[in-house]
């Protein structure tokens, strides 16, 4: 075992003079339900809950497929967001590896890797010469503080994405709605972004390490808004939704691919919906009832 990894195994915690484990935010979603509408998890998913903790405060919710090496979702509460993208580094979830860890994430050290945290997630040599970026669930761009934006640089964050989605497409989806949040959202904004997978024939990096997305979706809840919304928005709130290609040759019964994109985006459209019309196309394709908001995000405005 390595030495940085060897003290996070048991990390002991003082409490009113007491003695106990870490606590675990790695298996439960209760200690962070404030980043979900009505404290209310997605529901048809089944997955590794991750409460994401960074410098010692819950910044967002992961649901994490251990299998796959990849989140099912993240989940987080937009804040109009403040400075530039901050320059950082990839950080891992110790509790996957190790359940006594302590909670906070930890950025990947020098040298080689422990073997259970390779064996536990993704890890940076996955993406080291592969076609694919690192796409953010849970962008920084939706965050205020330098923390909150700090902590969405974690690989259970992340997906294989084509840059032509990252850079792209999927990259205006997320200042669209950074846009309208900002602009029309009166009260919080929750936000799950998540990961379809291929139907058939599963893709992977590096032998079978990190599956890859066929699709990428995310959907917004915001209950209090502005009543006095452009007519182009009207449609907008209090939730709506998206599907973007992560694969330039998949079919287009879900997403059209649009012809007169730039080349370097060609086939990497992202159609937006409603929520009821993602709900649907994720059932079909996950072969279970997903709910993505309580009650479909129906709060008062």
């Amino acid at each position: 075992m390595s030495r940085p990894l060897a003290l996070l195994v048991v990390v002991l915690v003082s409490v009113c003079g007491h003695w106990r484990l870490a606590a675990a935010d790695v298996g439960d979603f209760t200690p962070c339900l404030q980043f979900f509408y009505r404290s209310w998890p997605p529901k048809g998913l089944i997955g590794t809950p991750i409460c994401q903790r960074y410098d010692n405060q819950y910044r967002f919710a992961t649901l994490y497929s251990r299998a796959r090496r990849s989140p099912w979702f993240s989940a987080y509460v937009y804040t109009v967001p403040q400075g530039k993208r901050p320059s950082t580094f990839w950080k891992f979830e110790p509790q996957l590896a190790y359940p006594g860890a302590a909670g906070n994430m930890i950025r990947f050290p020098p040298g080689p890797l422990d073997q259970n945290v390779v064996d536990s997630q993704a890890v940076e040599p996955d993406y080291i010469n592969s076609t694919y970026s690192r796409g953010h669930m849970n962008p920084s761009l939706h965050h205020r503080t330098h923390e909150d934006r700090t902590a969405t640089f974690t690989l259970t964050n992340v997906v294989p994405q084509k840059a032509g989605s990252n850079d792209g497409p999927w990259e205006k989806l997320e200042q669209t709605v950074n846009k309208s949040l900002a602009a029309f959202c009166l009260g919080q904004a929750y936000v799950v972004t998540g990961a379809i997978p291929y139907q058939s024939e599963e893709h992977w990096l590096k032998n079978h390490r990190v599956a890859v997305p066929e699709y990428m979706w995310s959907a917004y809840c915001c209950p209090k808004y502005n009543s006095s919304l452009p007519e182009e928005l009207r449609n907008t709130f209090p939730t709506y939704a998206a599907i973007g290609r992560n694969d330039c040759n998949s079919s287009e019964e879900i997403v059209p691919v649009s012809k007169t994109a730039k080349k370097e985006f060609r086939g990497y459209d992202v159609r937006r919906m409603s929520l009821e019309t993602l709900e649907m196309y994720l059932r079909d394709r996950l072969s279970a009832v997903v709910s993505v908001f309580y009650e479909r995000c129906s709060g008062s405005h």
